[in-house]
């Protein structure tokens, strides 16, 4: 089961029963995500990236979370699971969804993702909420799109521009070592800093180009694969559950959200 939305030339398939990814985003007919069962666009939540050797510290308290990419846990439970939608929030270009976290994570609580599509088609805005339903926890969100290098219409492949203020320089276990560097030359699997909210263009040549913006200050990109370049906006870096703790109490929830804005270039 999946919604679609749509408007202005626009489509975009929402699977929730499968993480309640973004399978599908077409515009004009041309497919932008990479597709399959793992690909599309998904939700990182309750963290985002790997977590060291699959455990984090909340004090005195130390969790253990499924080692589903040796010898790291990666990228959260939200996009395996299936998650539910809220019939009243459907309409032609929005969305509402809710997922439970419950065990192997240690807290309750509730993520919601939000998504909306311009009326007039250009642009689409992905919103989560992560709510606890008892003590404060520390947790991540953000979203993994995987976007085709070439769109297949014969066109050259996509390129990238952004402007961060640092790199995380990047360990031997892949995970950030503490150090900050000045941006380096791809092809990455790295986590850059954009502490005045994330902006980066891709521009297929000739036949489209698609902006991410976001508030979040983190962005990963992971571009060492031919299909695909992906363009990560998150709430904190890889391994930040340990690094860099952001409490959800009862209080203050956590939300980020992203825009994608694109033009159509012929």
């Amino acid at each position: 089961m999946s919604t679609q939305l749509s408007a202005g030339g626009v489509e975009v398939t929402v699977d929730q029963e499968n993480g309640c990814r973004i399978s599908s985003l077409r515009i004009d007919g041309t497919e932008l995500l990479r597709q399959g069962a793992h690909y599309g666009c998904f939700p990182m939540v309750p963290w985002c990236g790997r977590t060291a050797y699959g455990e984090f510290r909340d004090g005195a308290a130390v969790h253990k979370l499924p080692v589903n990419q040796p010898p790291h846990a990666i990228h959260g439970f939200g996009r395996d699971a299936a998650w539910r939608p809220a019939p009243a929030a459907v309409t032609a270009t929005d969305a509402a969804f809710t997922y439970d976290l419950a065990d192997p994570w240690p807290y309750p609580g509730r993520v919601t993702q939000t998504v909306s599509l311009d009326p007039g088609g250009s642009s689409l805005t992905l919103a989560m909420g992560v709510e606890t339903y008892g003590d404060s926890f520390p947790a991540q969100a953000g979203w993994h799109p995987w976007f085709l290098r070439n769109l297949g219409a014969g066109g050259e492949d996509v390129r990238l521009d952004f402007d961060p203020v640092w790199q995380e320089e990047r360990g031997p276990d892949h995970l950030p070592t503490g150090r900050r560097t000045d941006p380096q030359p791809g092809p990455w699997d790295d986590c850059f800093g954009m502490p005045y909210g994330v902006e980066a263009v891709l521009t297929w040549p000739g036949e489209l180009e698609l902006k991410v913006t976001s508030r979040a200050e983190w962005v990963v990109v992971y571009d060492e694969q031919p299909e695909a370049v992906c363009v990560e906006p998150q709430s904190g870096p890889p391994n930040g559950l340990n690094t860099l703790p952001r409490l959800v109490t009862p209080v203050d929830p956590l939300e980020v959200s992203m825009t994608w804005a694109w033009r159509r270039l012929s």
